[in-house]
């Protein structure tokens, strides 16, 4: 960092270990928020449904048959069945919905396809289909025993579709190919009440600037307990039996 002049240096997605020793040496600690779906084995959906209350596991049924019932079937591509018509699509129903936020769409259409040609076997994209065409779609990373989601789009409305596109056949992706685990990403507490759960994220960060570095060092110190006490109450809401 001395070298490049730069005015910082930041660690992200370290292990809980990684974090405490990066503490040790004089780094800035952070702590974030992702919803997670653990699979401790699962064969079936209906297997992990029943880990959940009995009002959220009809909740959750509810929401997918809706979806079914509306005549929406879905496609997982990987590898080379993923093609340039494909990213065609997909990079539509991005823009599409990215476009409707607060942010802008930042990926060009050129990433897609070198994703496809440098990645295809670790990408995962679920294509939502009414009608006998493509409506939406949602880009996944995969490895190591992970699936990672990533971005997600449509073109048209359906009620409960961006949850069975992005969660619920995310799920059903890792346990048939006996993923350990889902990572839905940072923001969204409704991702509480289909399965994903908060779990704790850690960065470790130097500021050259030493009075920068001090402020931000008291923000994160107050942001950390913040972050712990939301995770601990979300957890007490989680959709789990024991927690009914």
């Amino acid at each position: 960092m001395k070298q490049l002049r730069a005015s910082s240096l930041h660690i992200t997605f370290l292990t809980q270990e990684e974090w405490q020793a990066a503490g040790a040496a004089g780094y800035l600690q952070r702590t974030g928020q992702q919803f997670h779906w653990e699979n401790p084995g699962y064969t079936s959906f209906d297997q992990f449904l029943g880990e959940l209350s009995s009002a959220k596991r009809k909740n959750l049924r509810k929401e997918r048959a809706s979806v079914r019932e509306a005549g929406v079937t879905f496609d997982w591509l990987t590898g080379s069945d993923i093609t340039e018509a494909h990213w065609d699509l997909f990079f539509d129903f991005y823009m599409d919905t990215g476009g409707r936020k607060w942010g802008t769409p930042y990926l060009t259409r050129s990433f897609f396809s070198l994703l496809g040609q440098k990645l295809s076997r670790q990408t995962l994209l679920i294509m939502a289909k009414k009608d006998g065409k493509y409506i939406a779609g949602a880009l996944n990373l995969f490895g190591d025993g992970v699936l990672f989601g990533r971005n997600w789009g449509a073109n048209a409305y359906i009620p409960f579709l961006h949850f069975e596109t992005c969660y619920y056949q995310a799920i059903d992706f890792a346990i048939a190919r006996g993923l350990k685990r889902v990572e839905a990403g940072a923001q969204g507490e409704h991702k509480l009440l289909r399965g994903y759960l908060p779990v704790q994220t850690y960065s470790a960060h130097v500021i050259a600037h030493k009075g920068l570095a001090r402020a931000v060092d008291d923000f994160l110190e107050a942001e950390r307990a913040a972050i712990s006490e939301n995770i601990a109450e979300m957890a007490r809401h989680a959709p789990s039996k024991k927690n009914s």
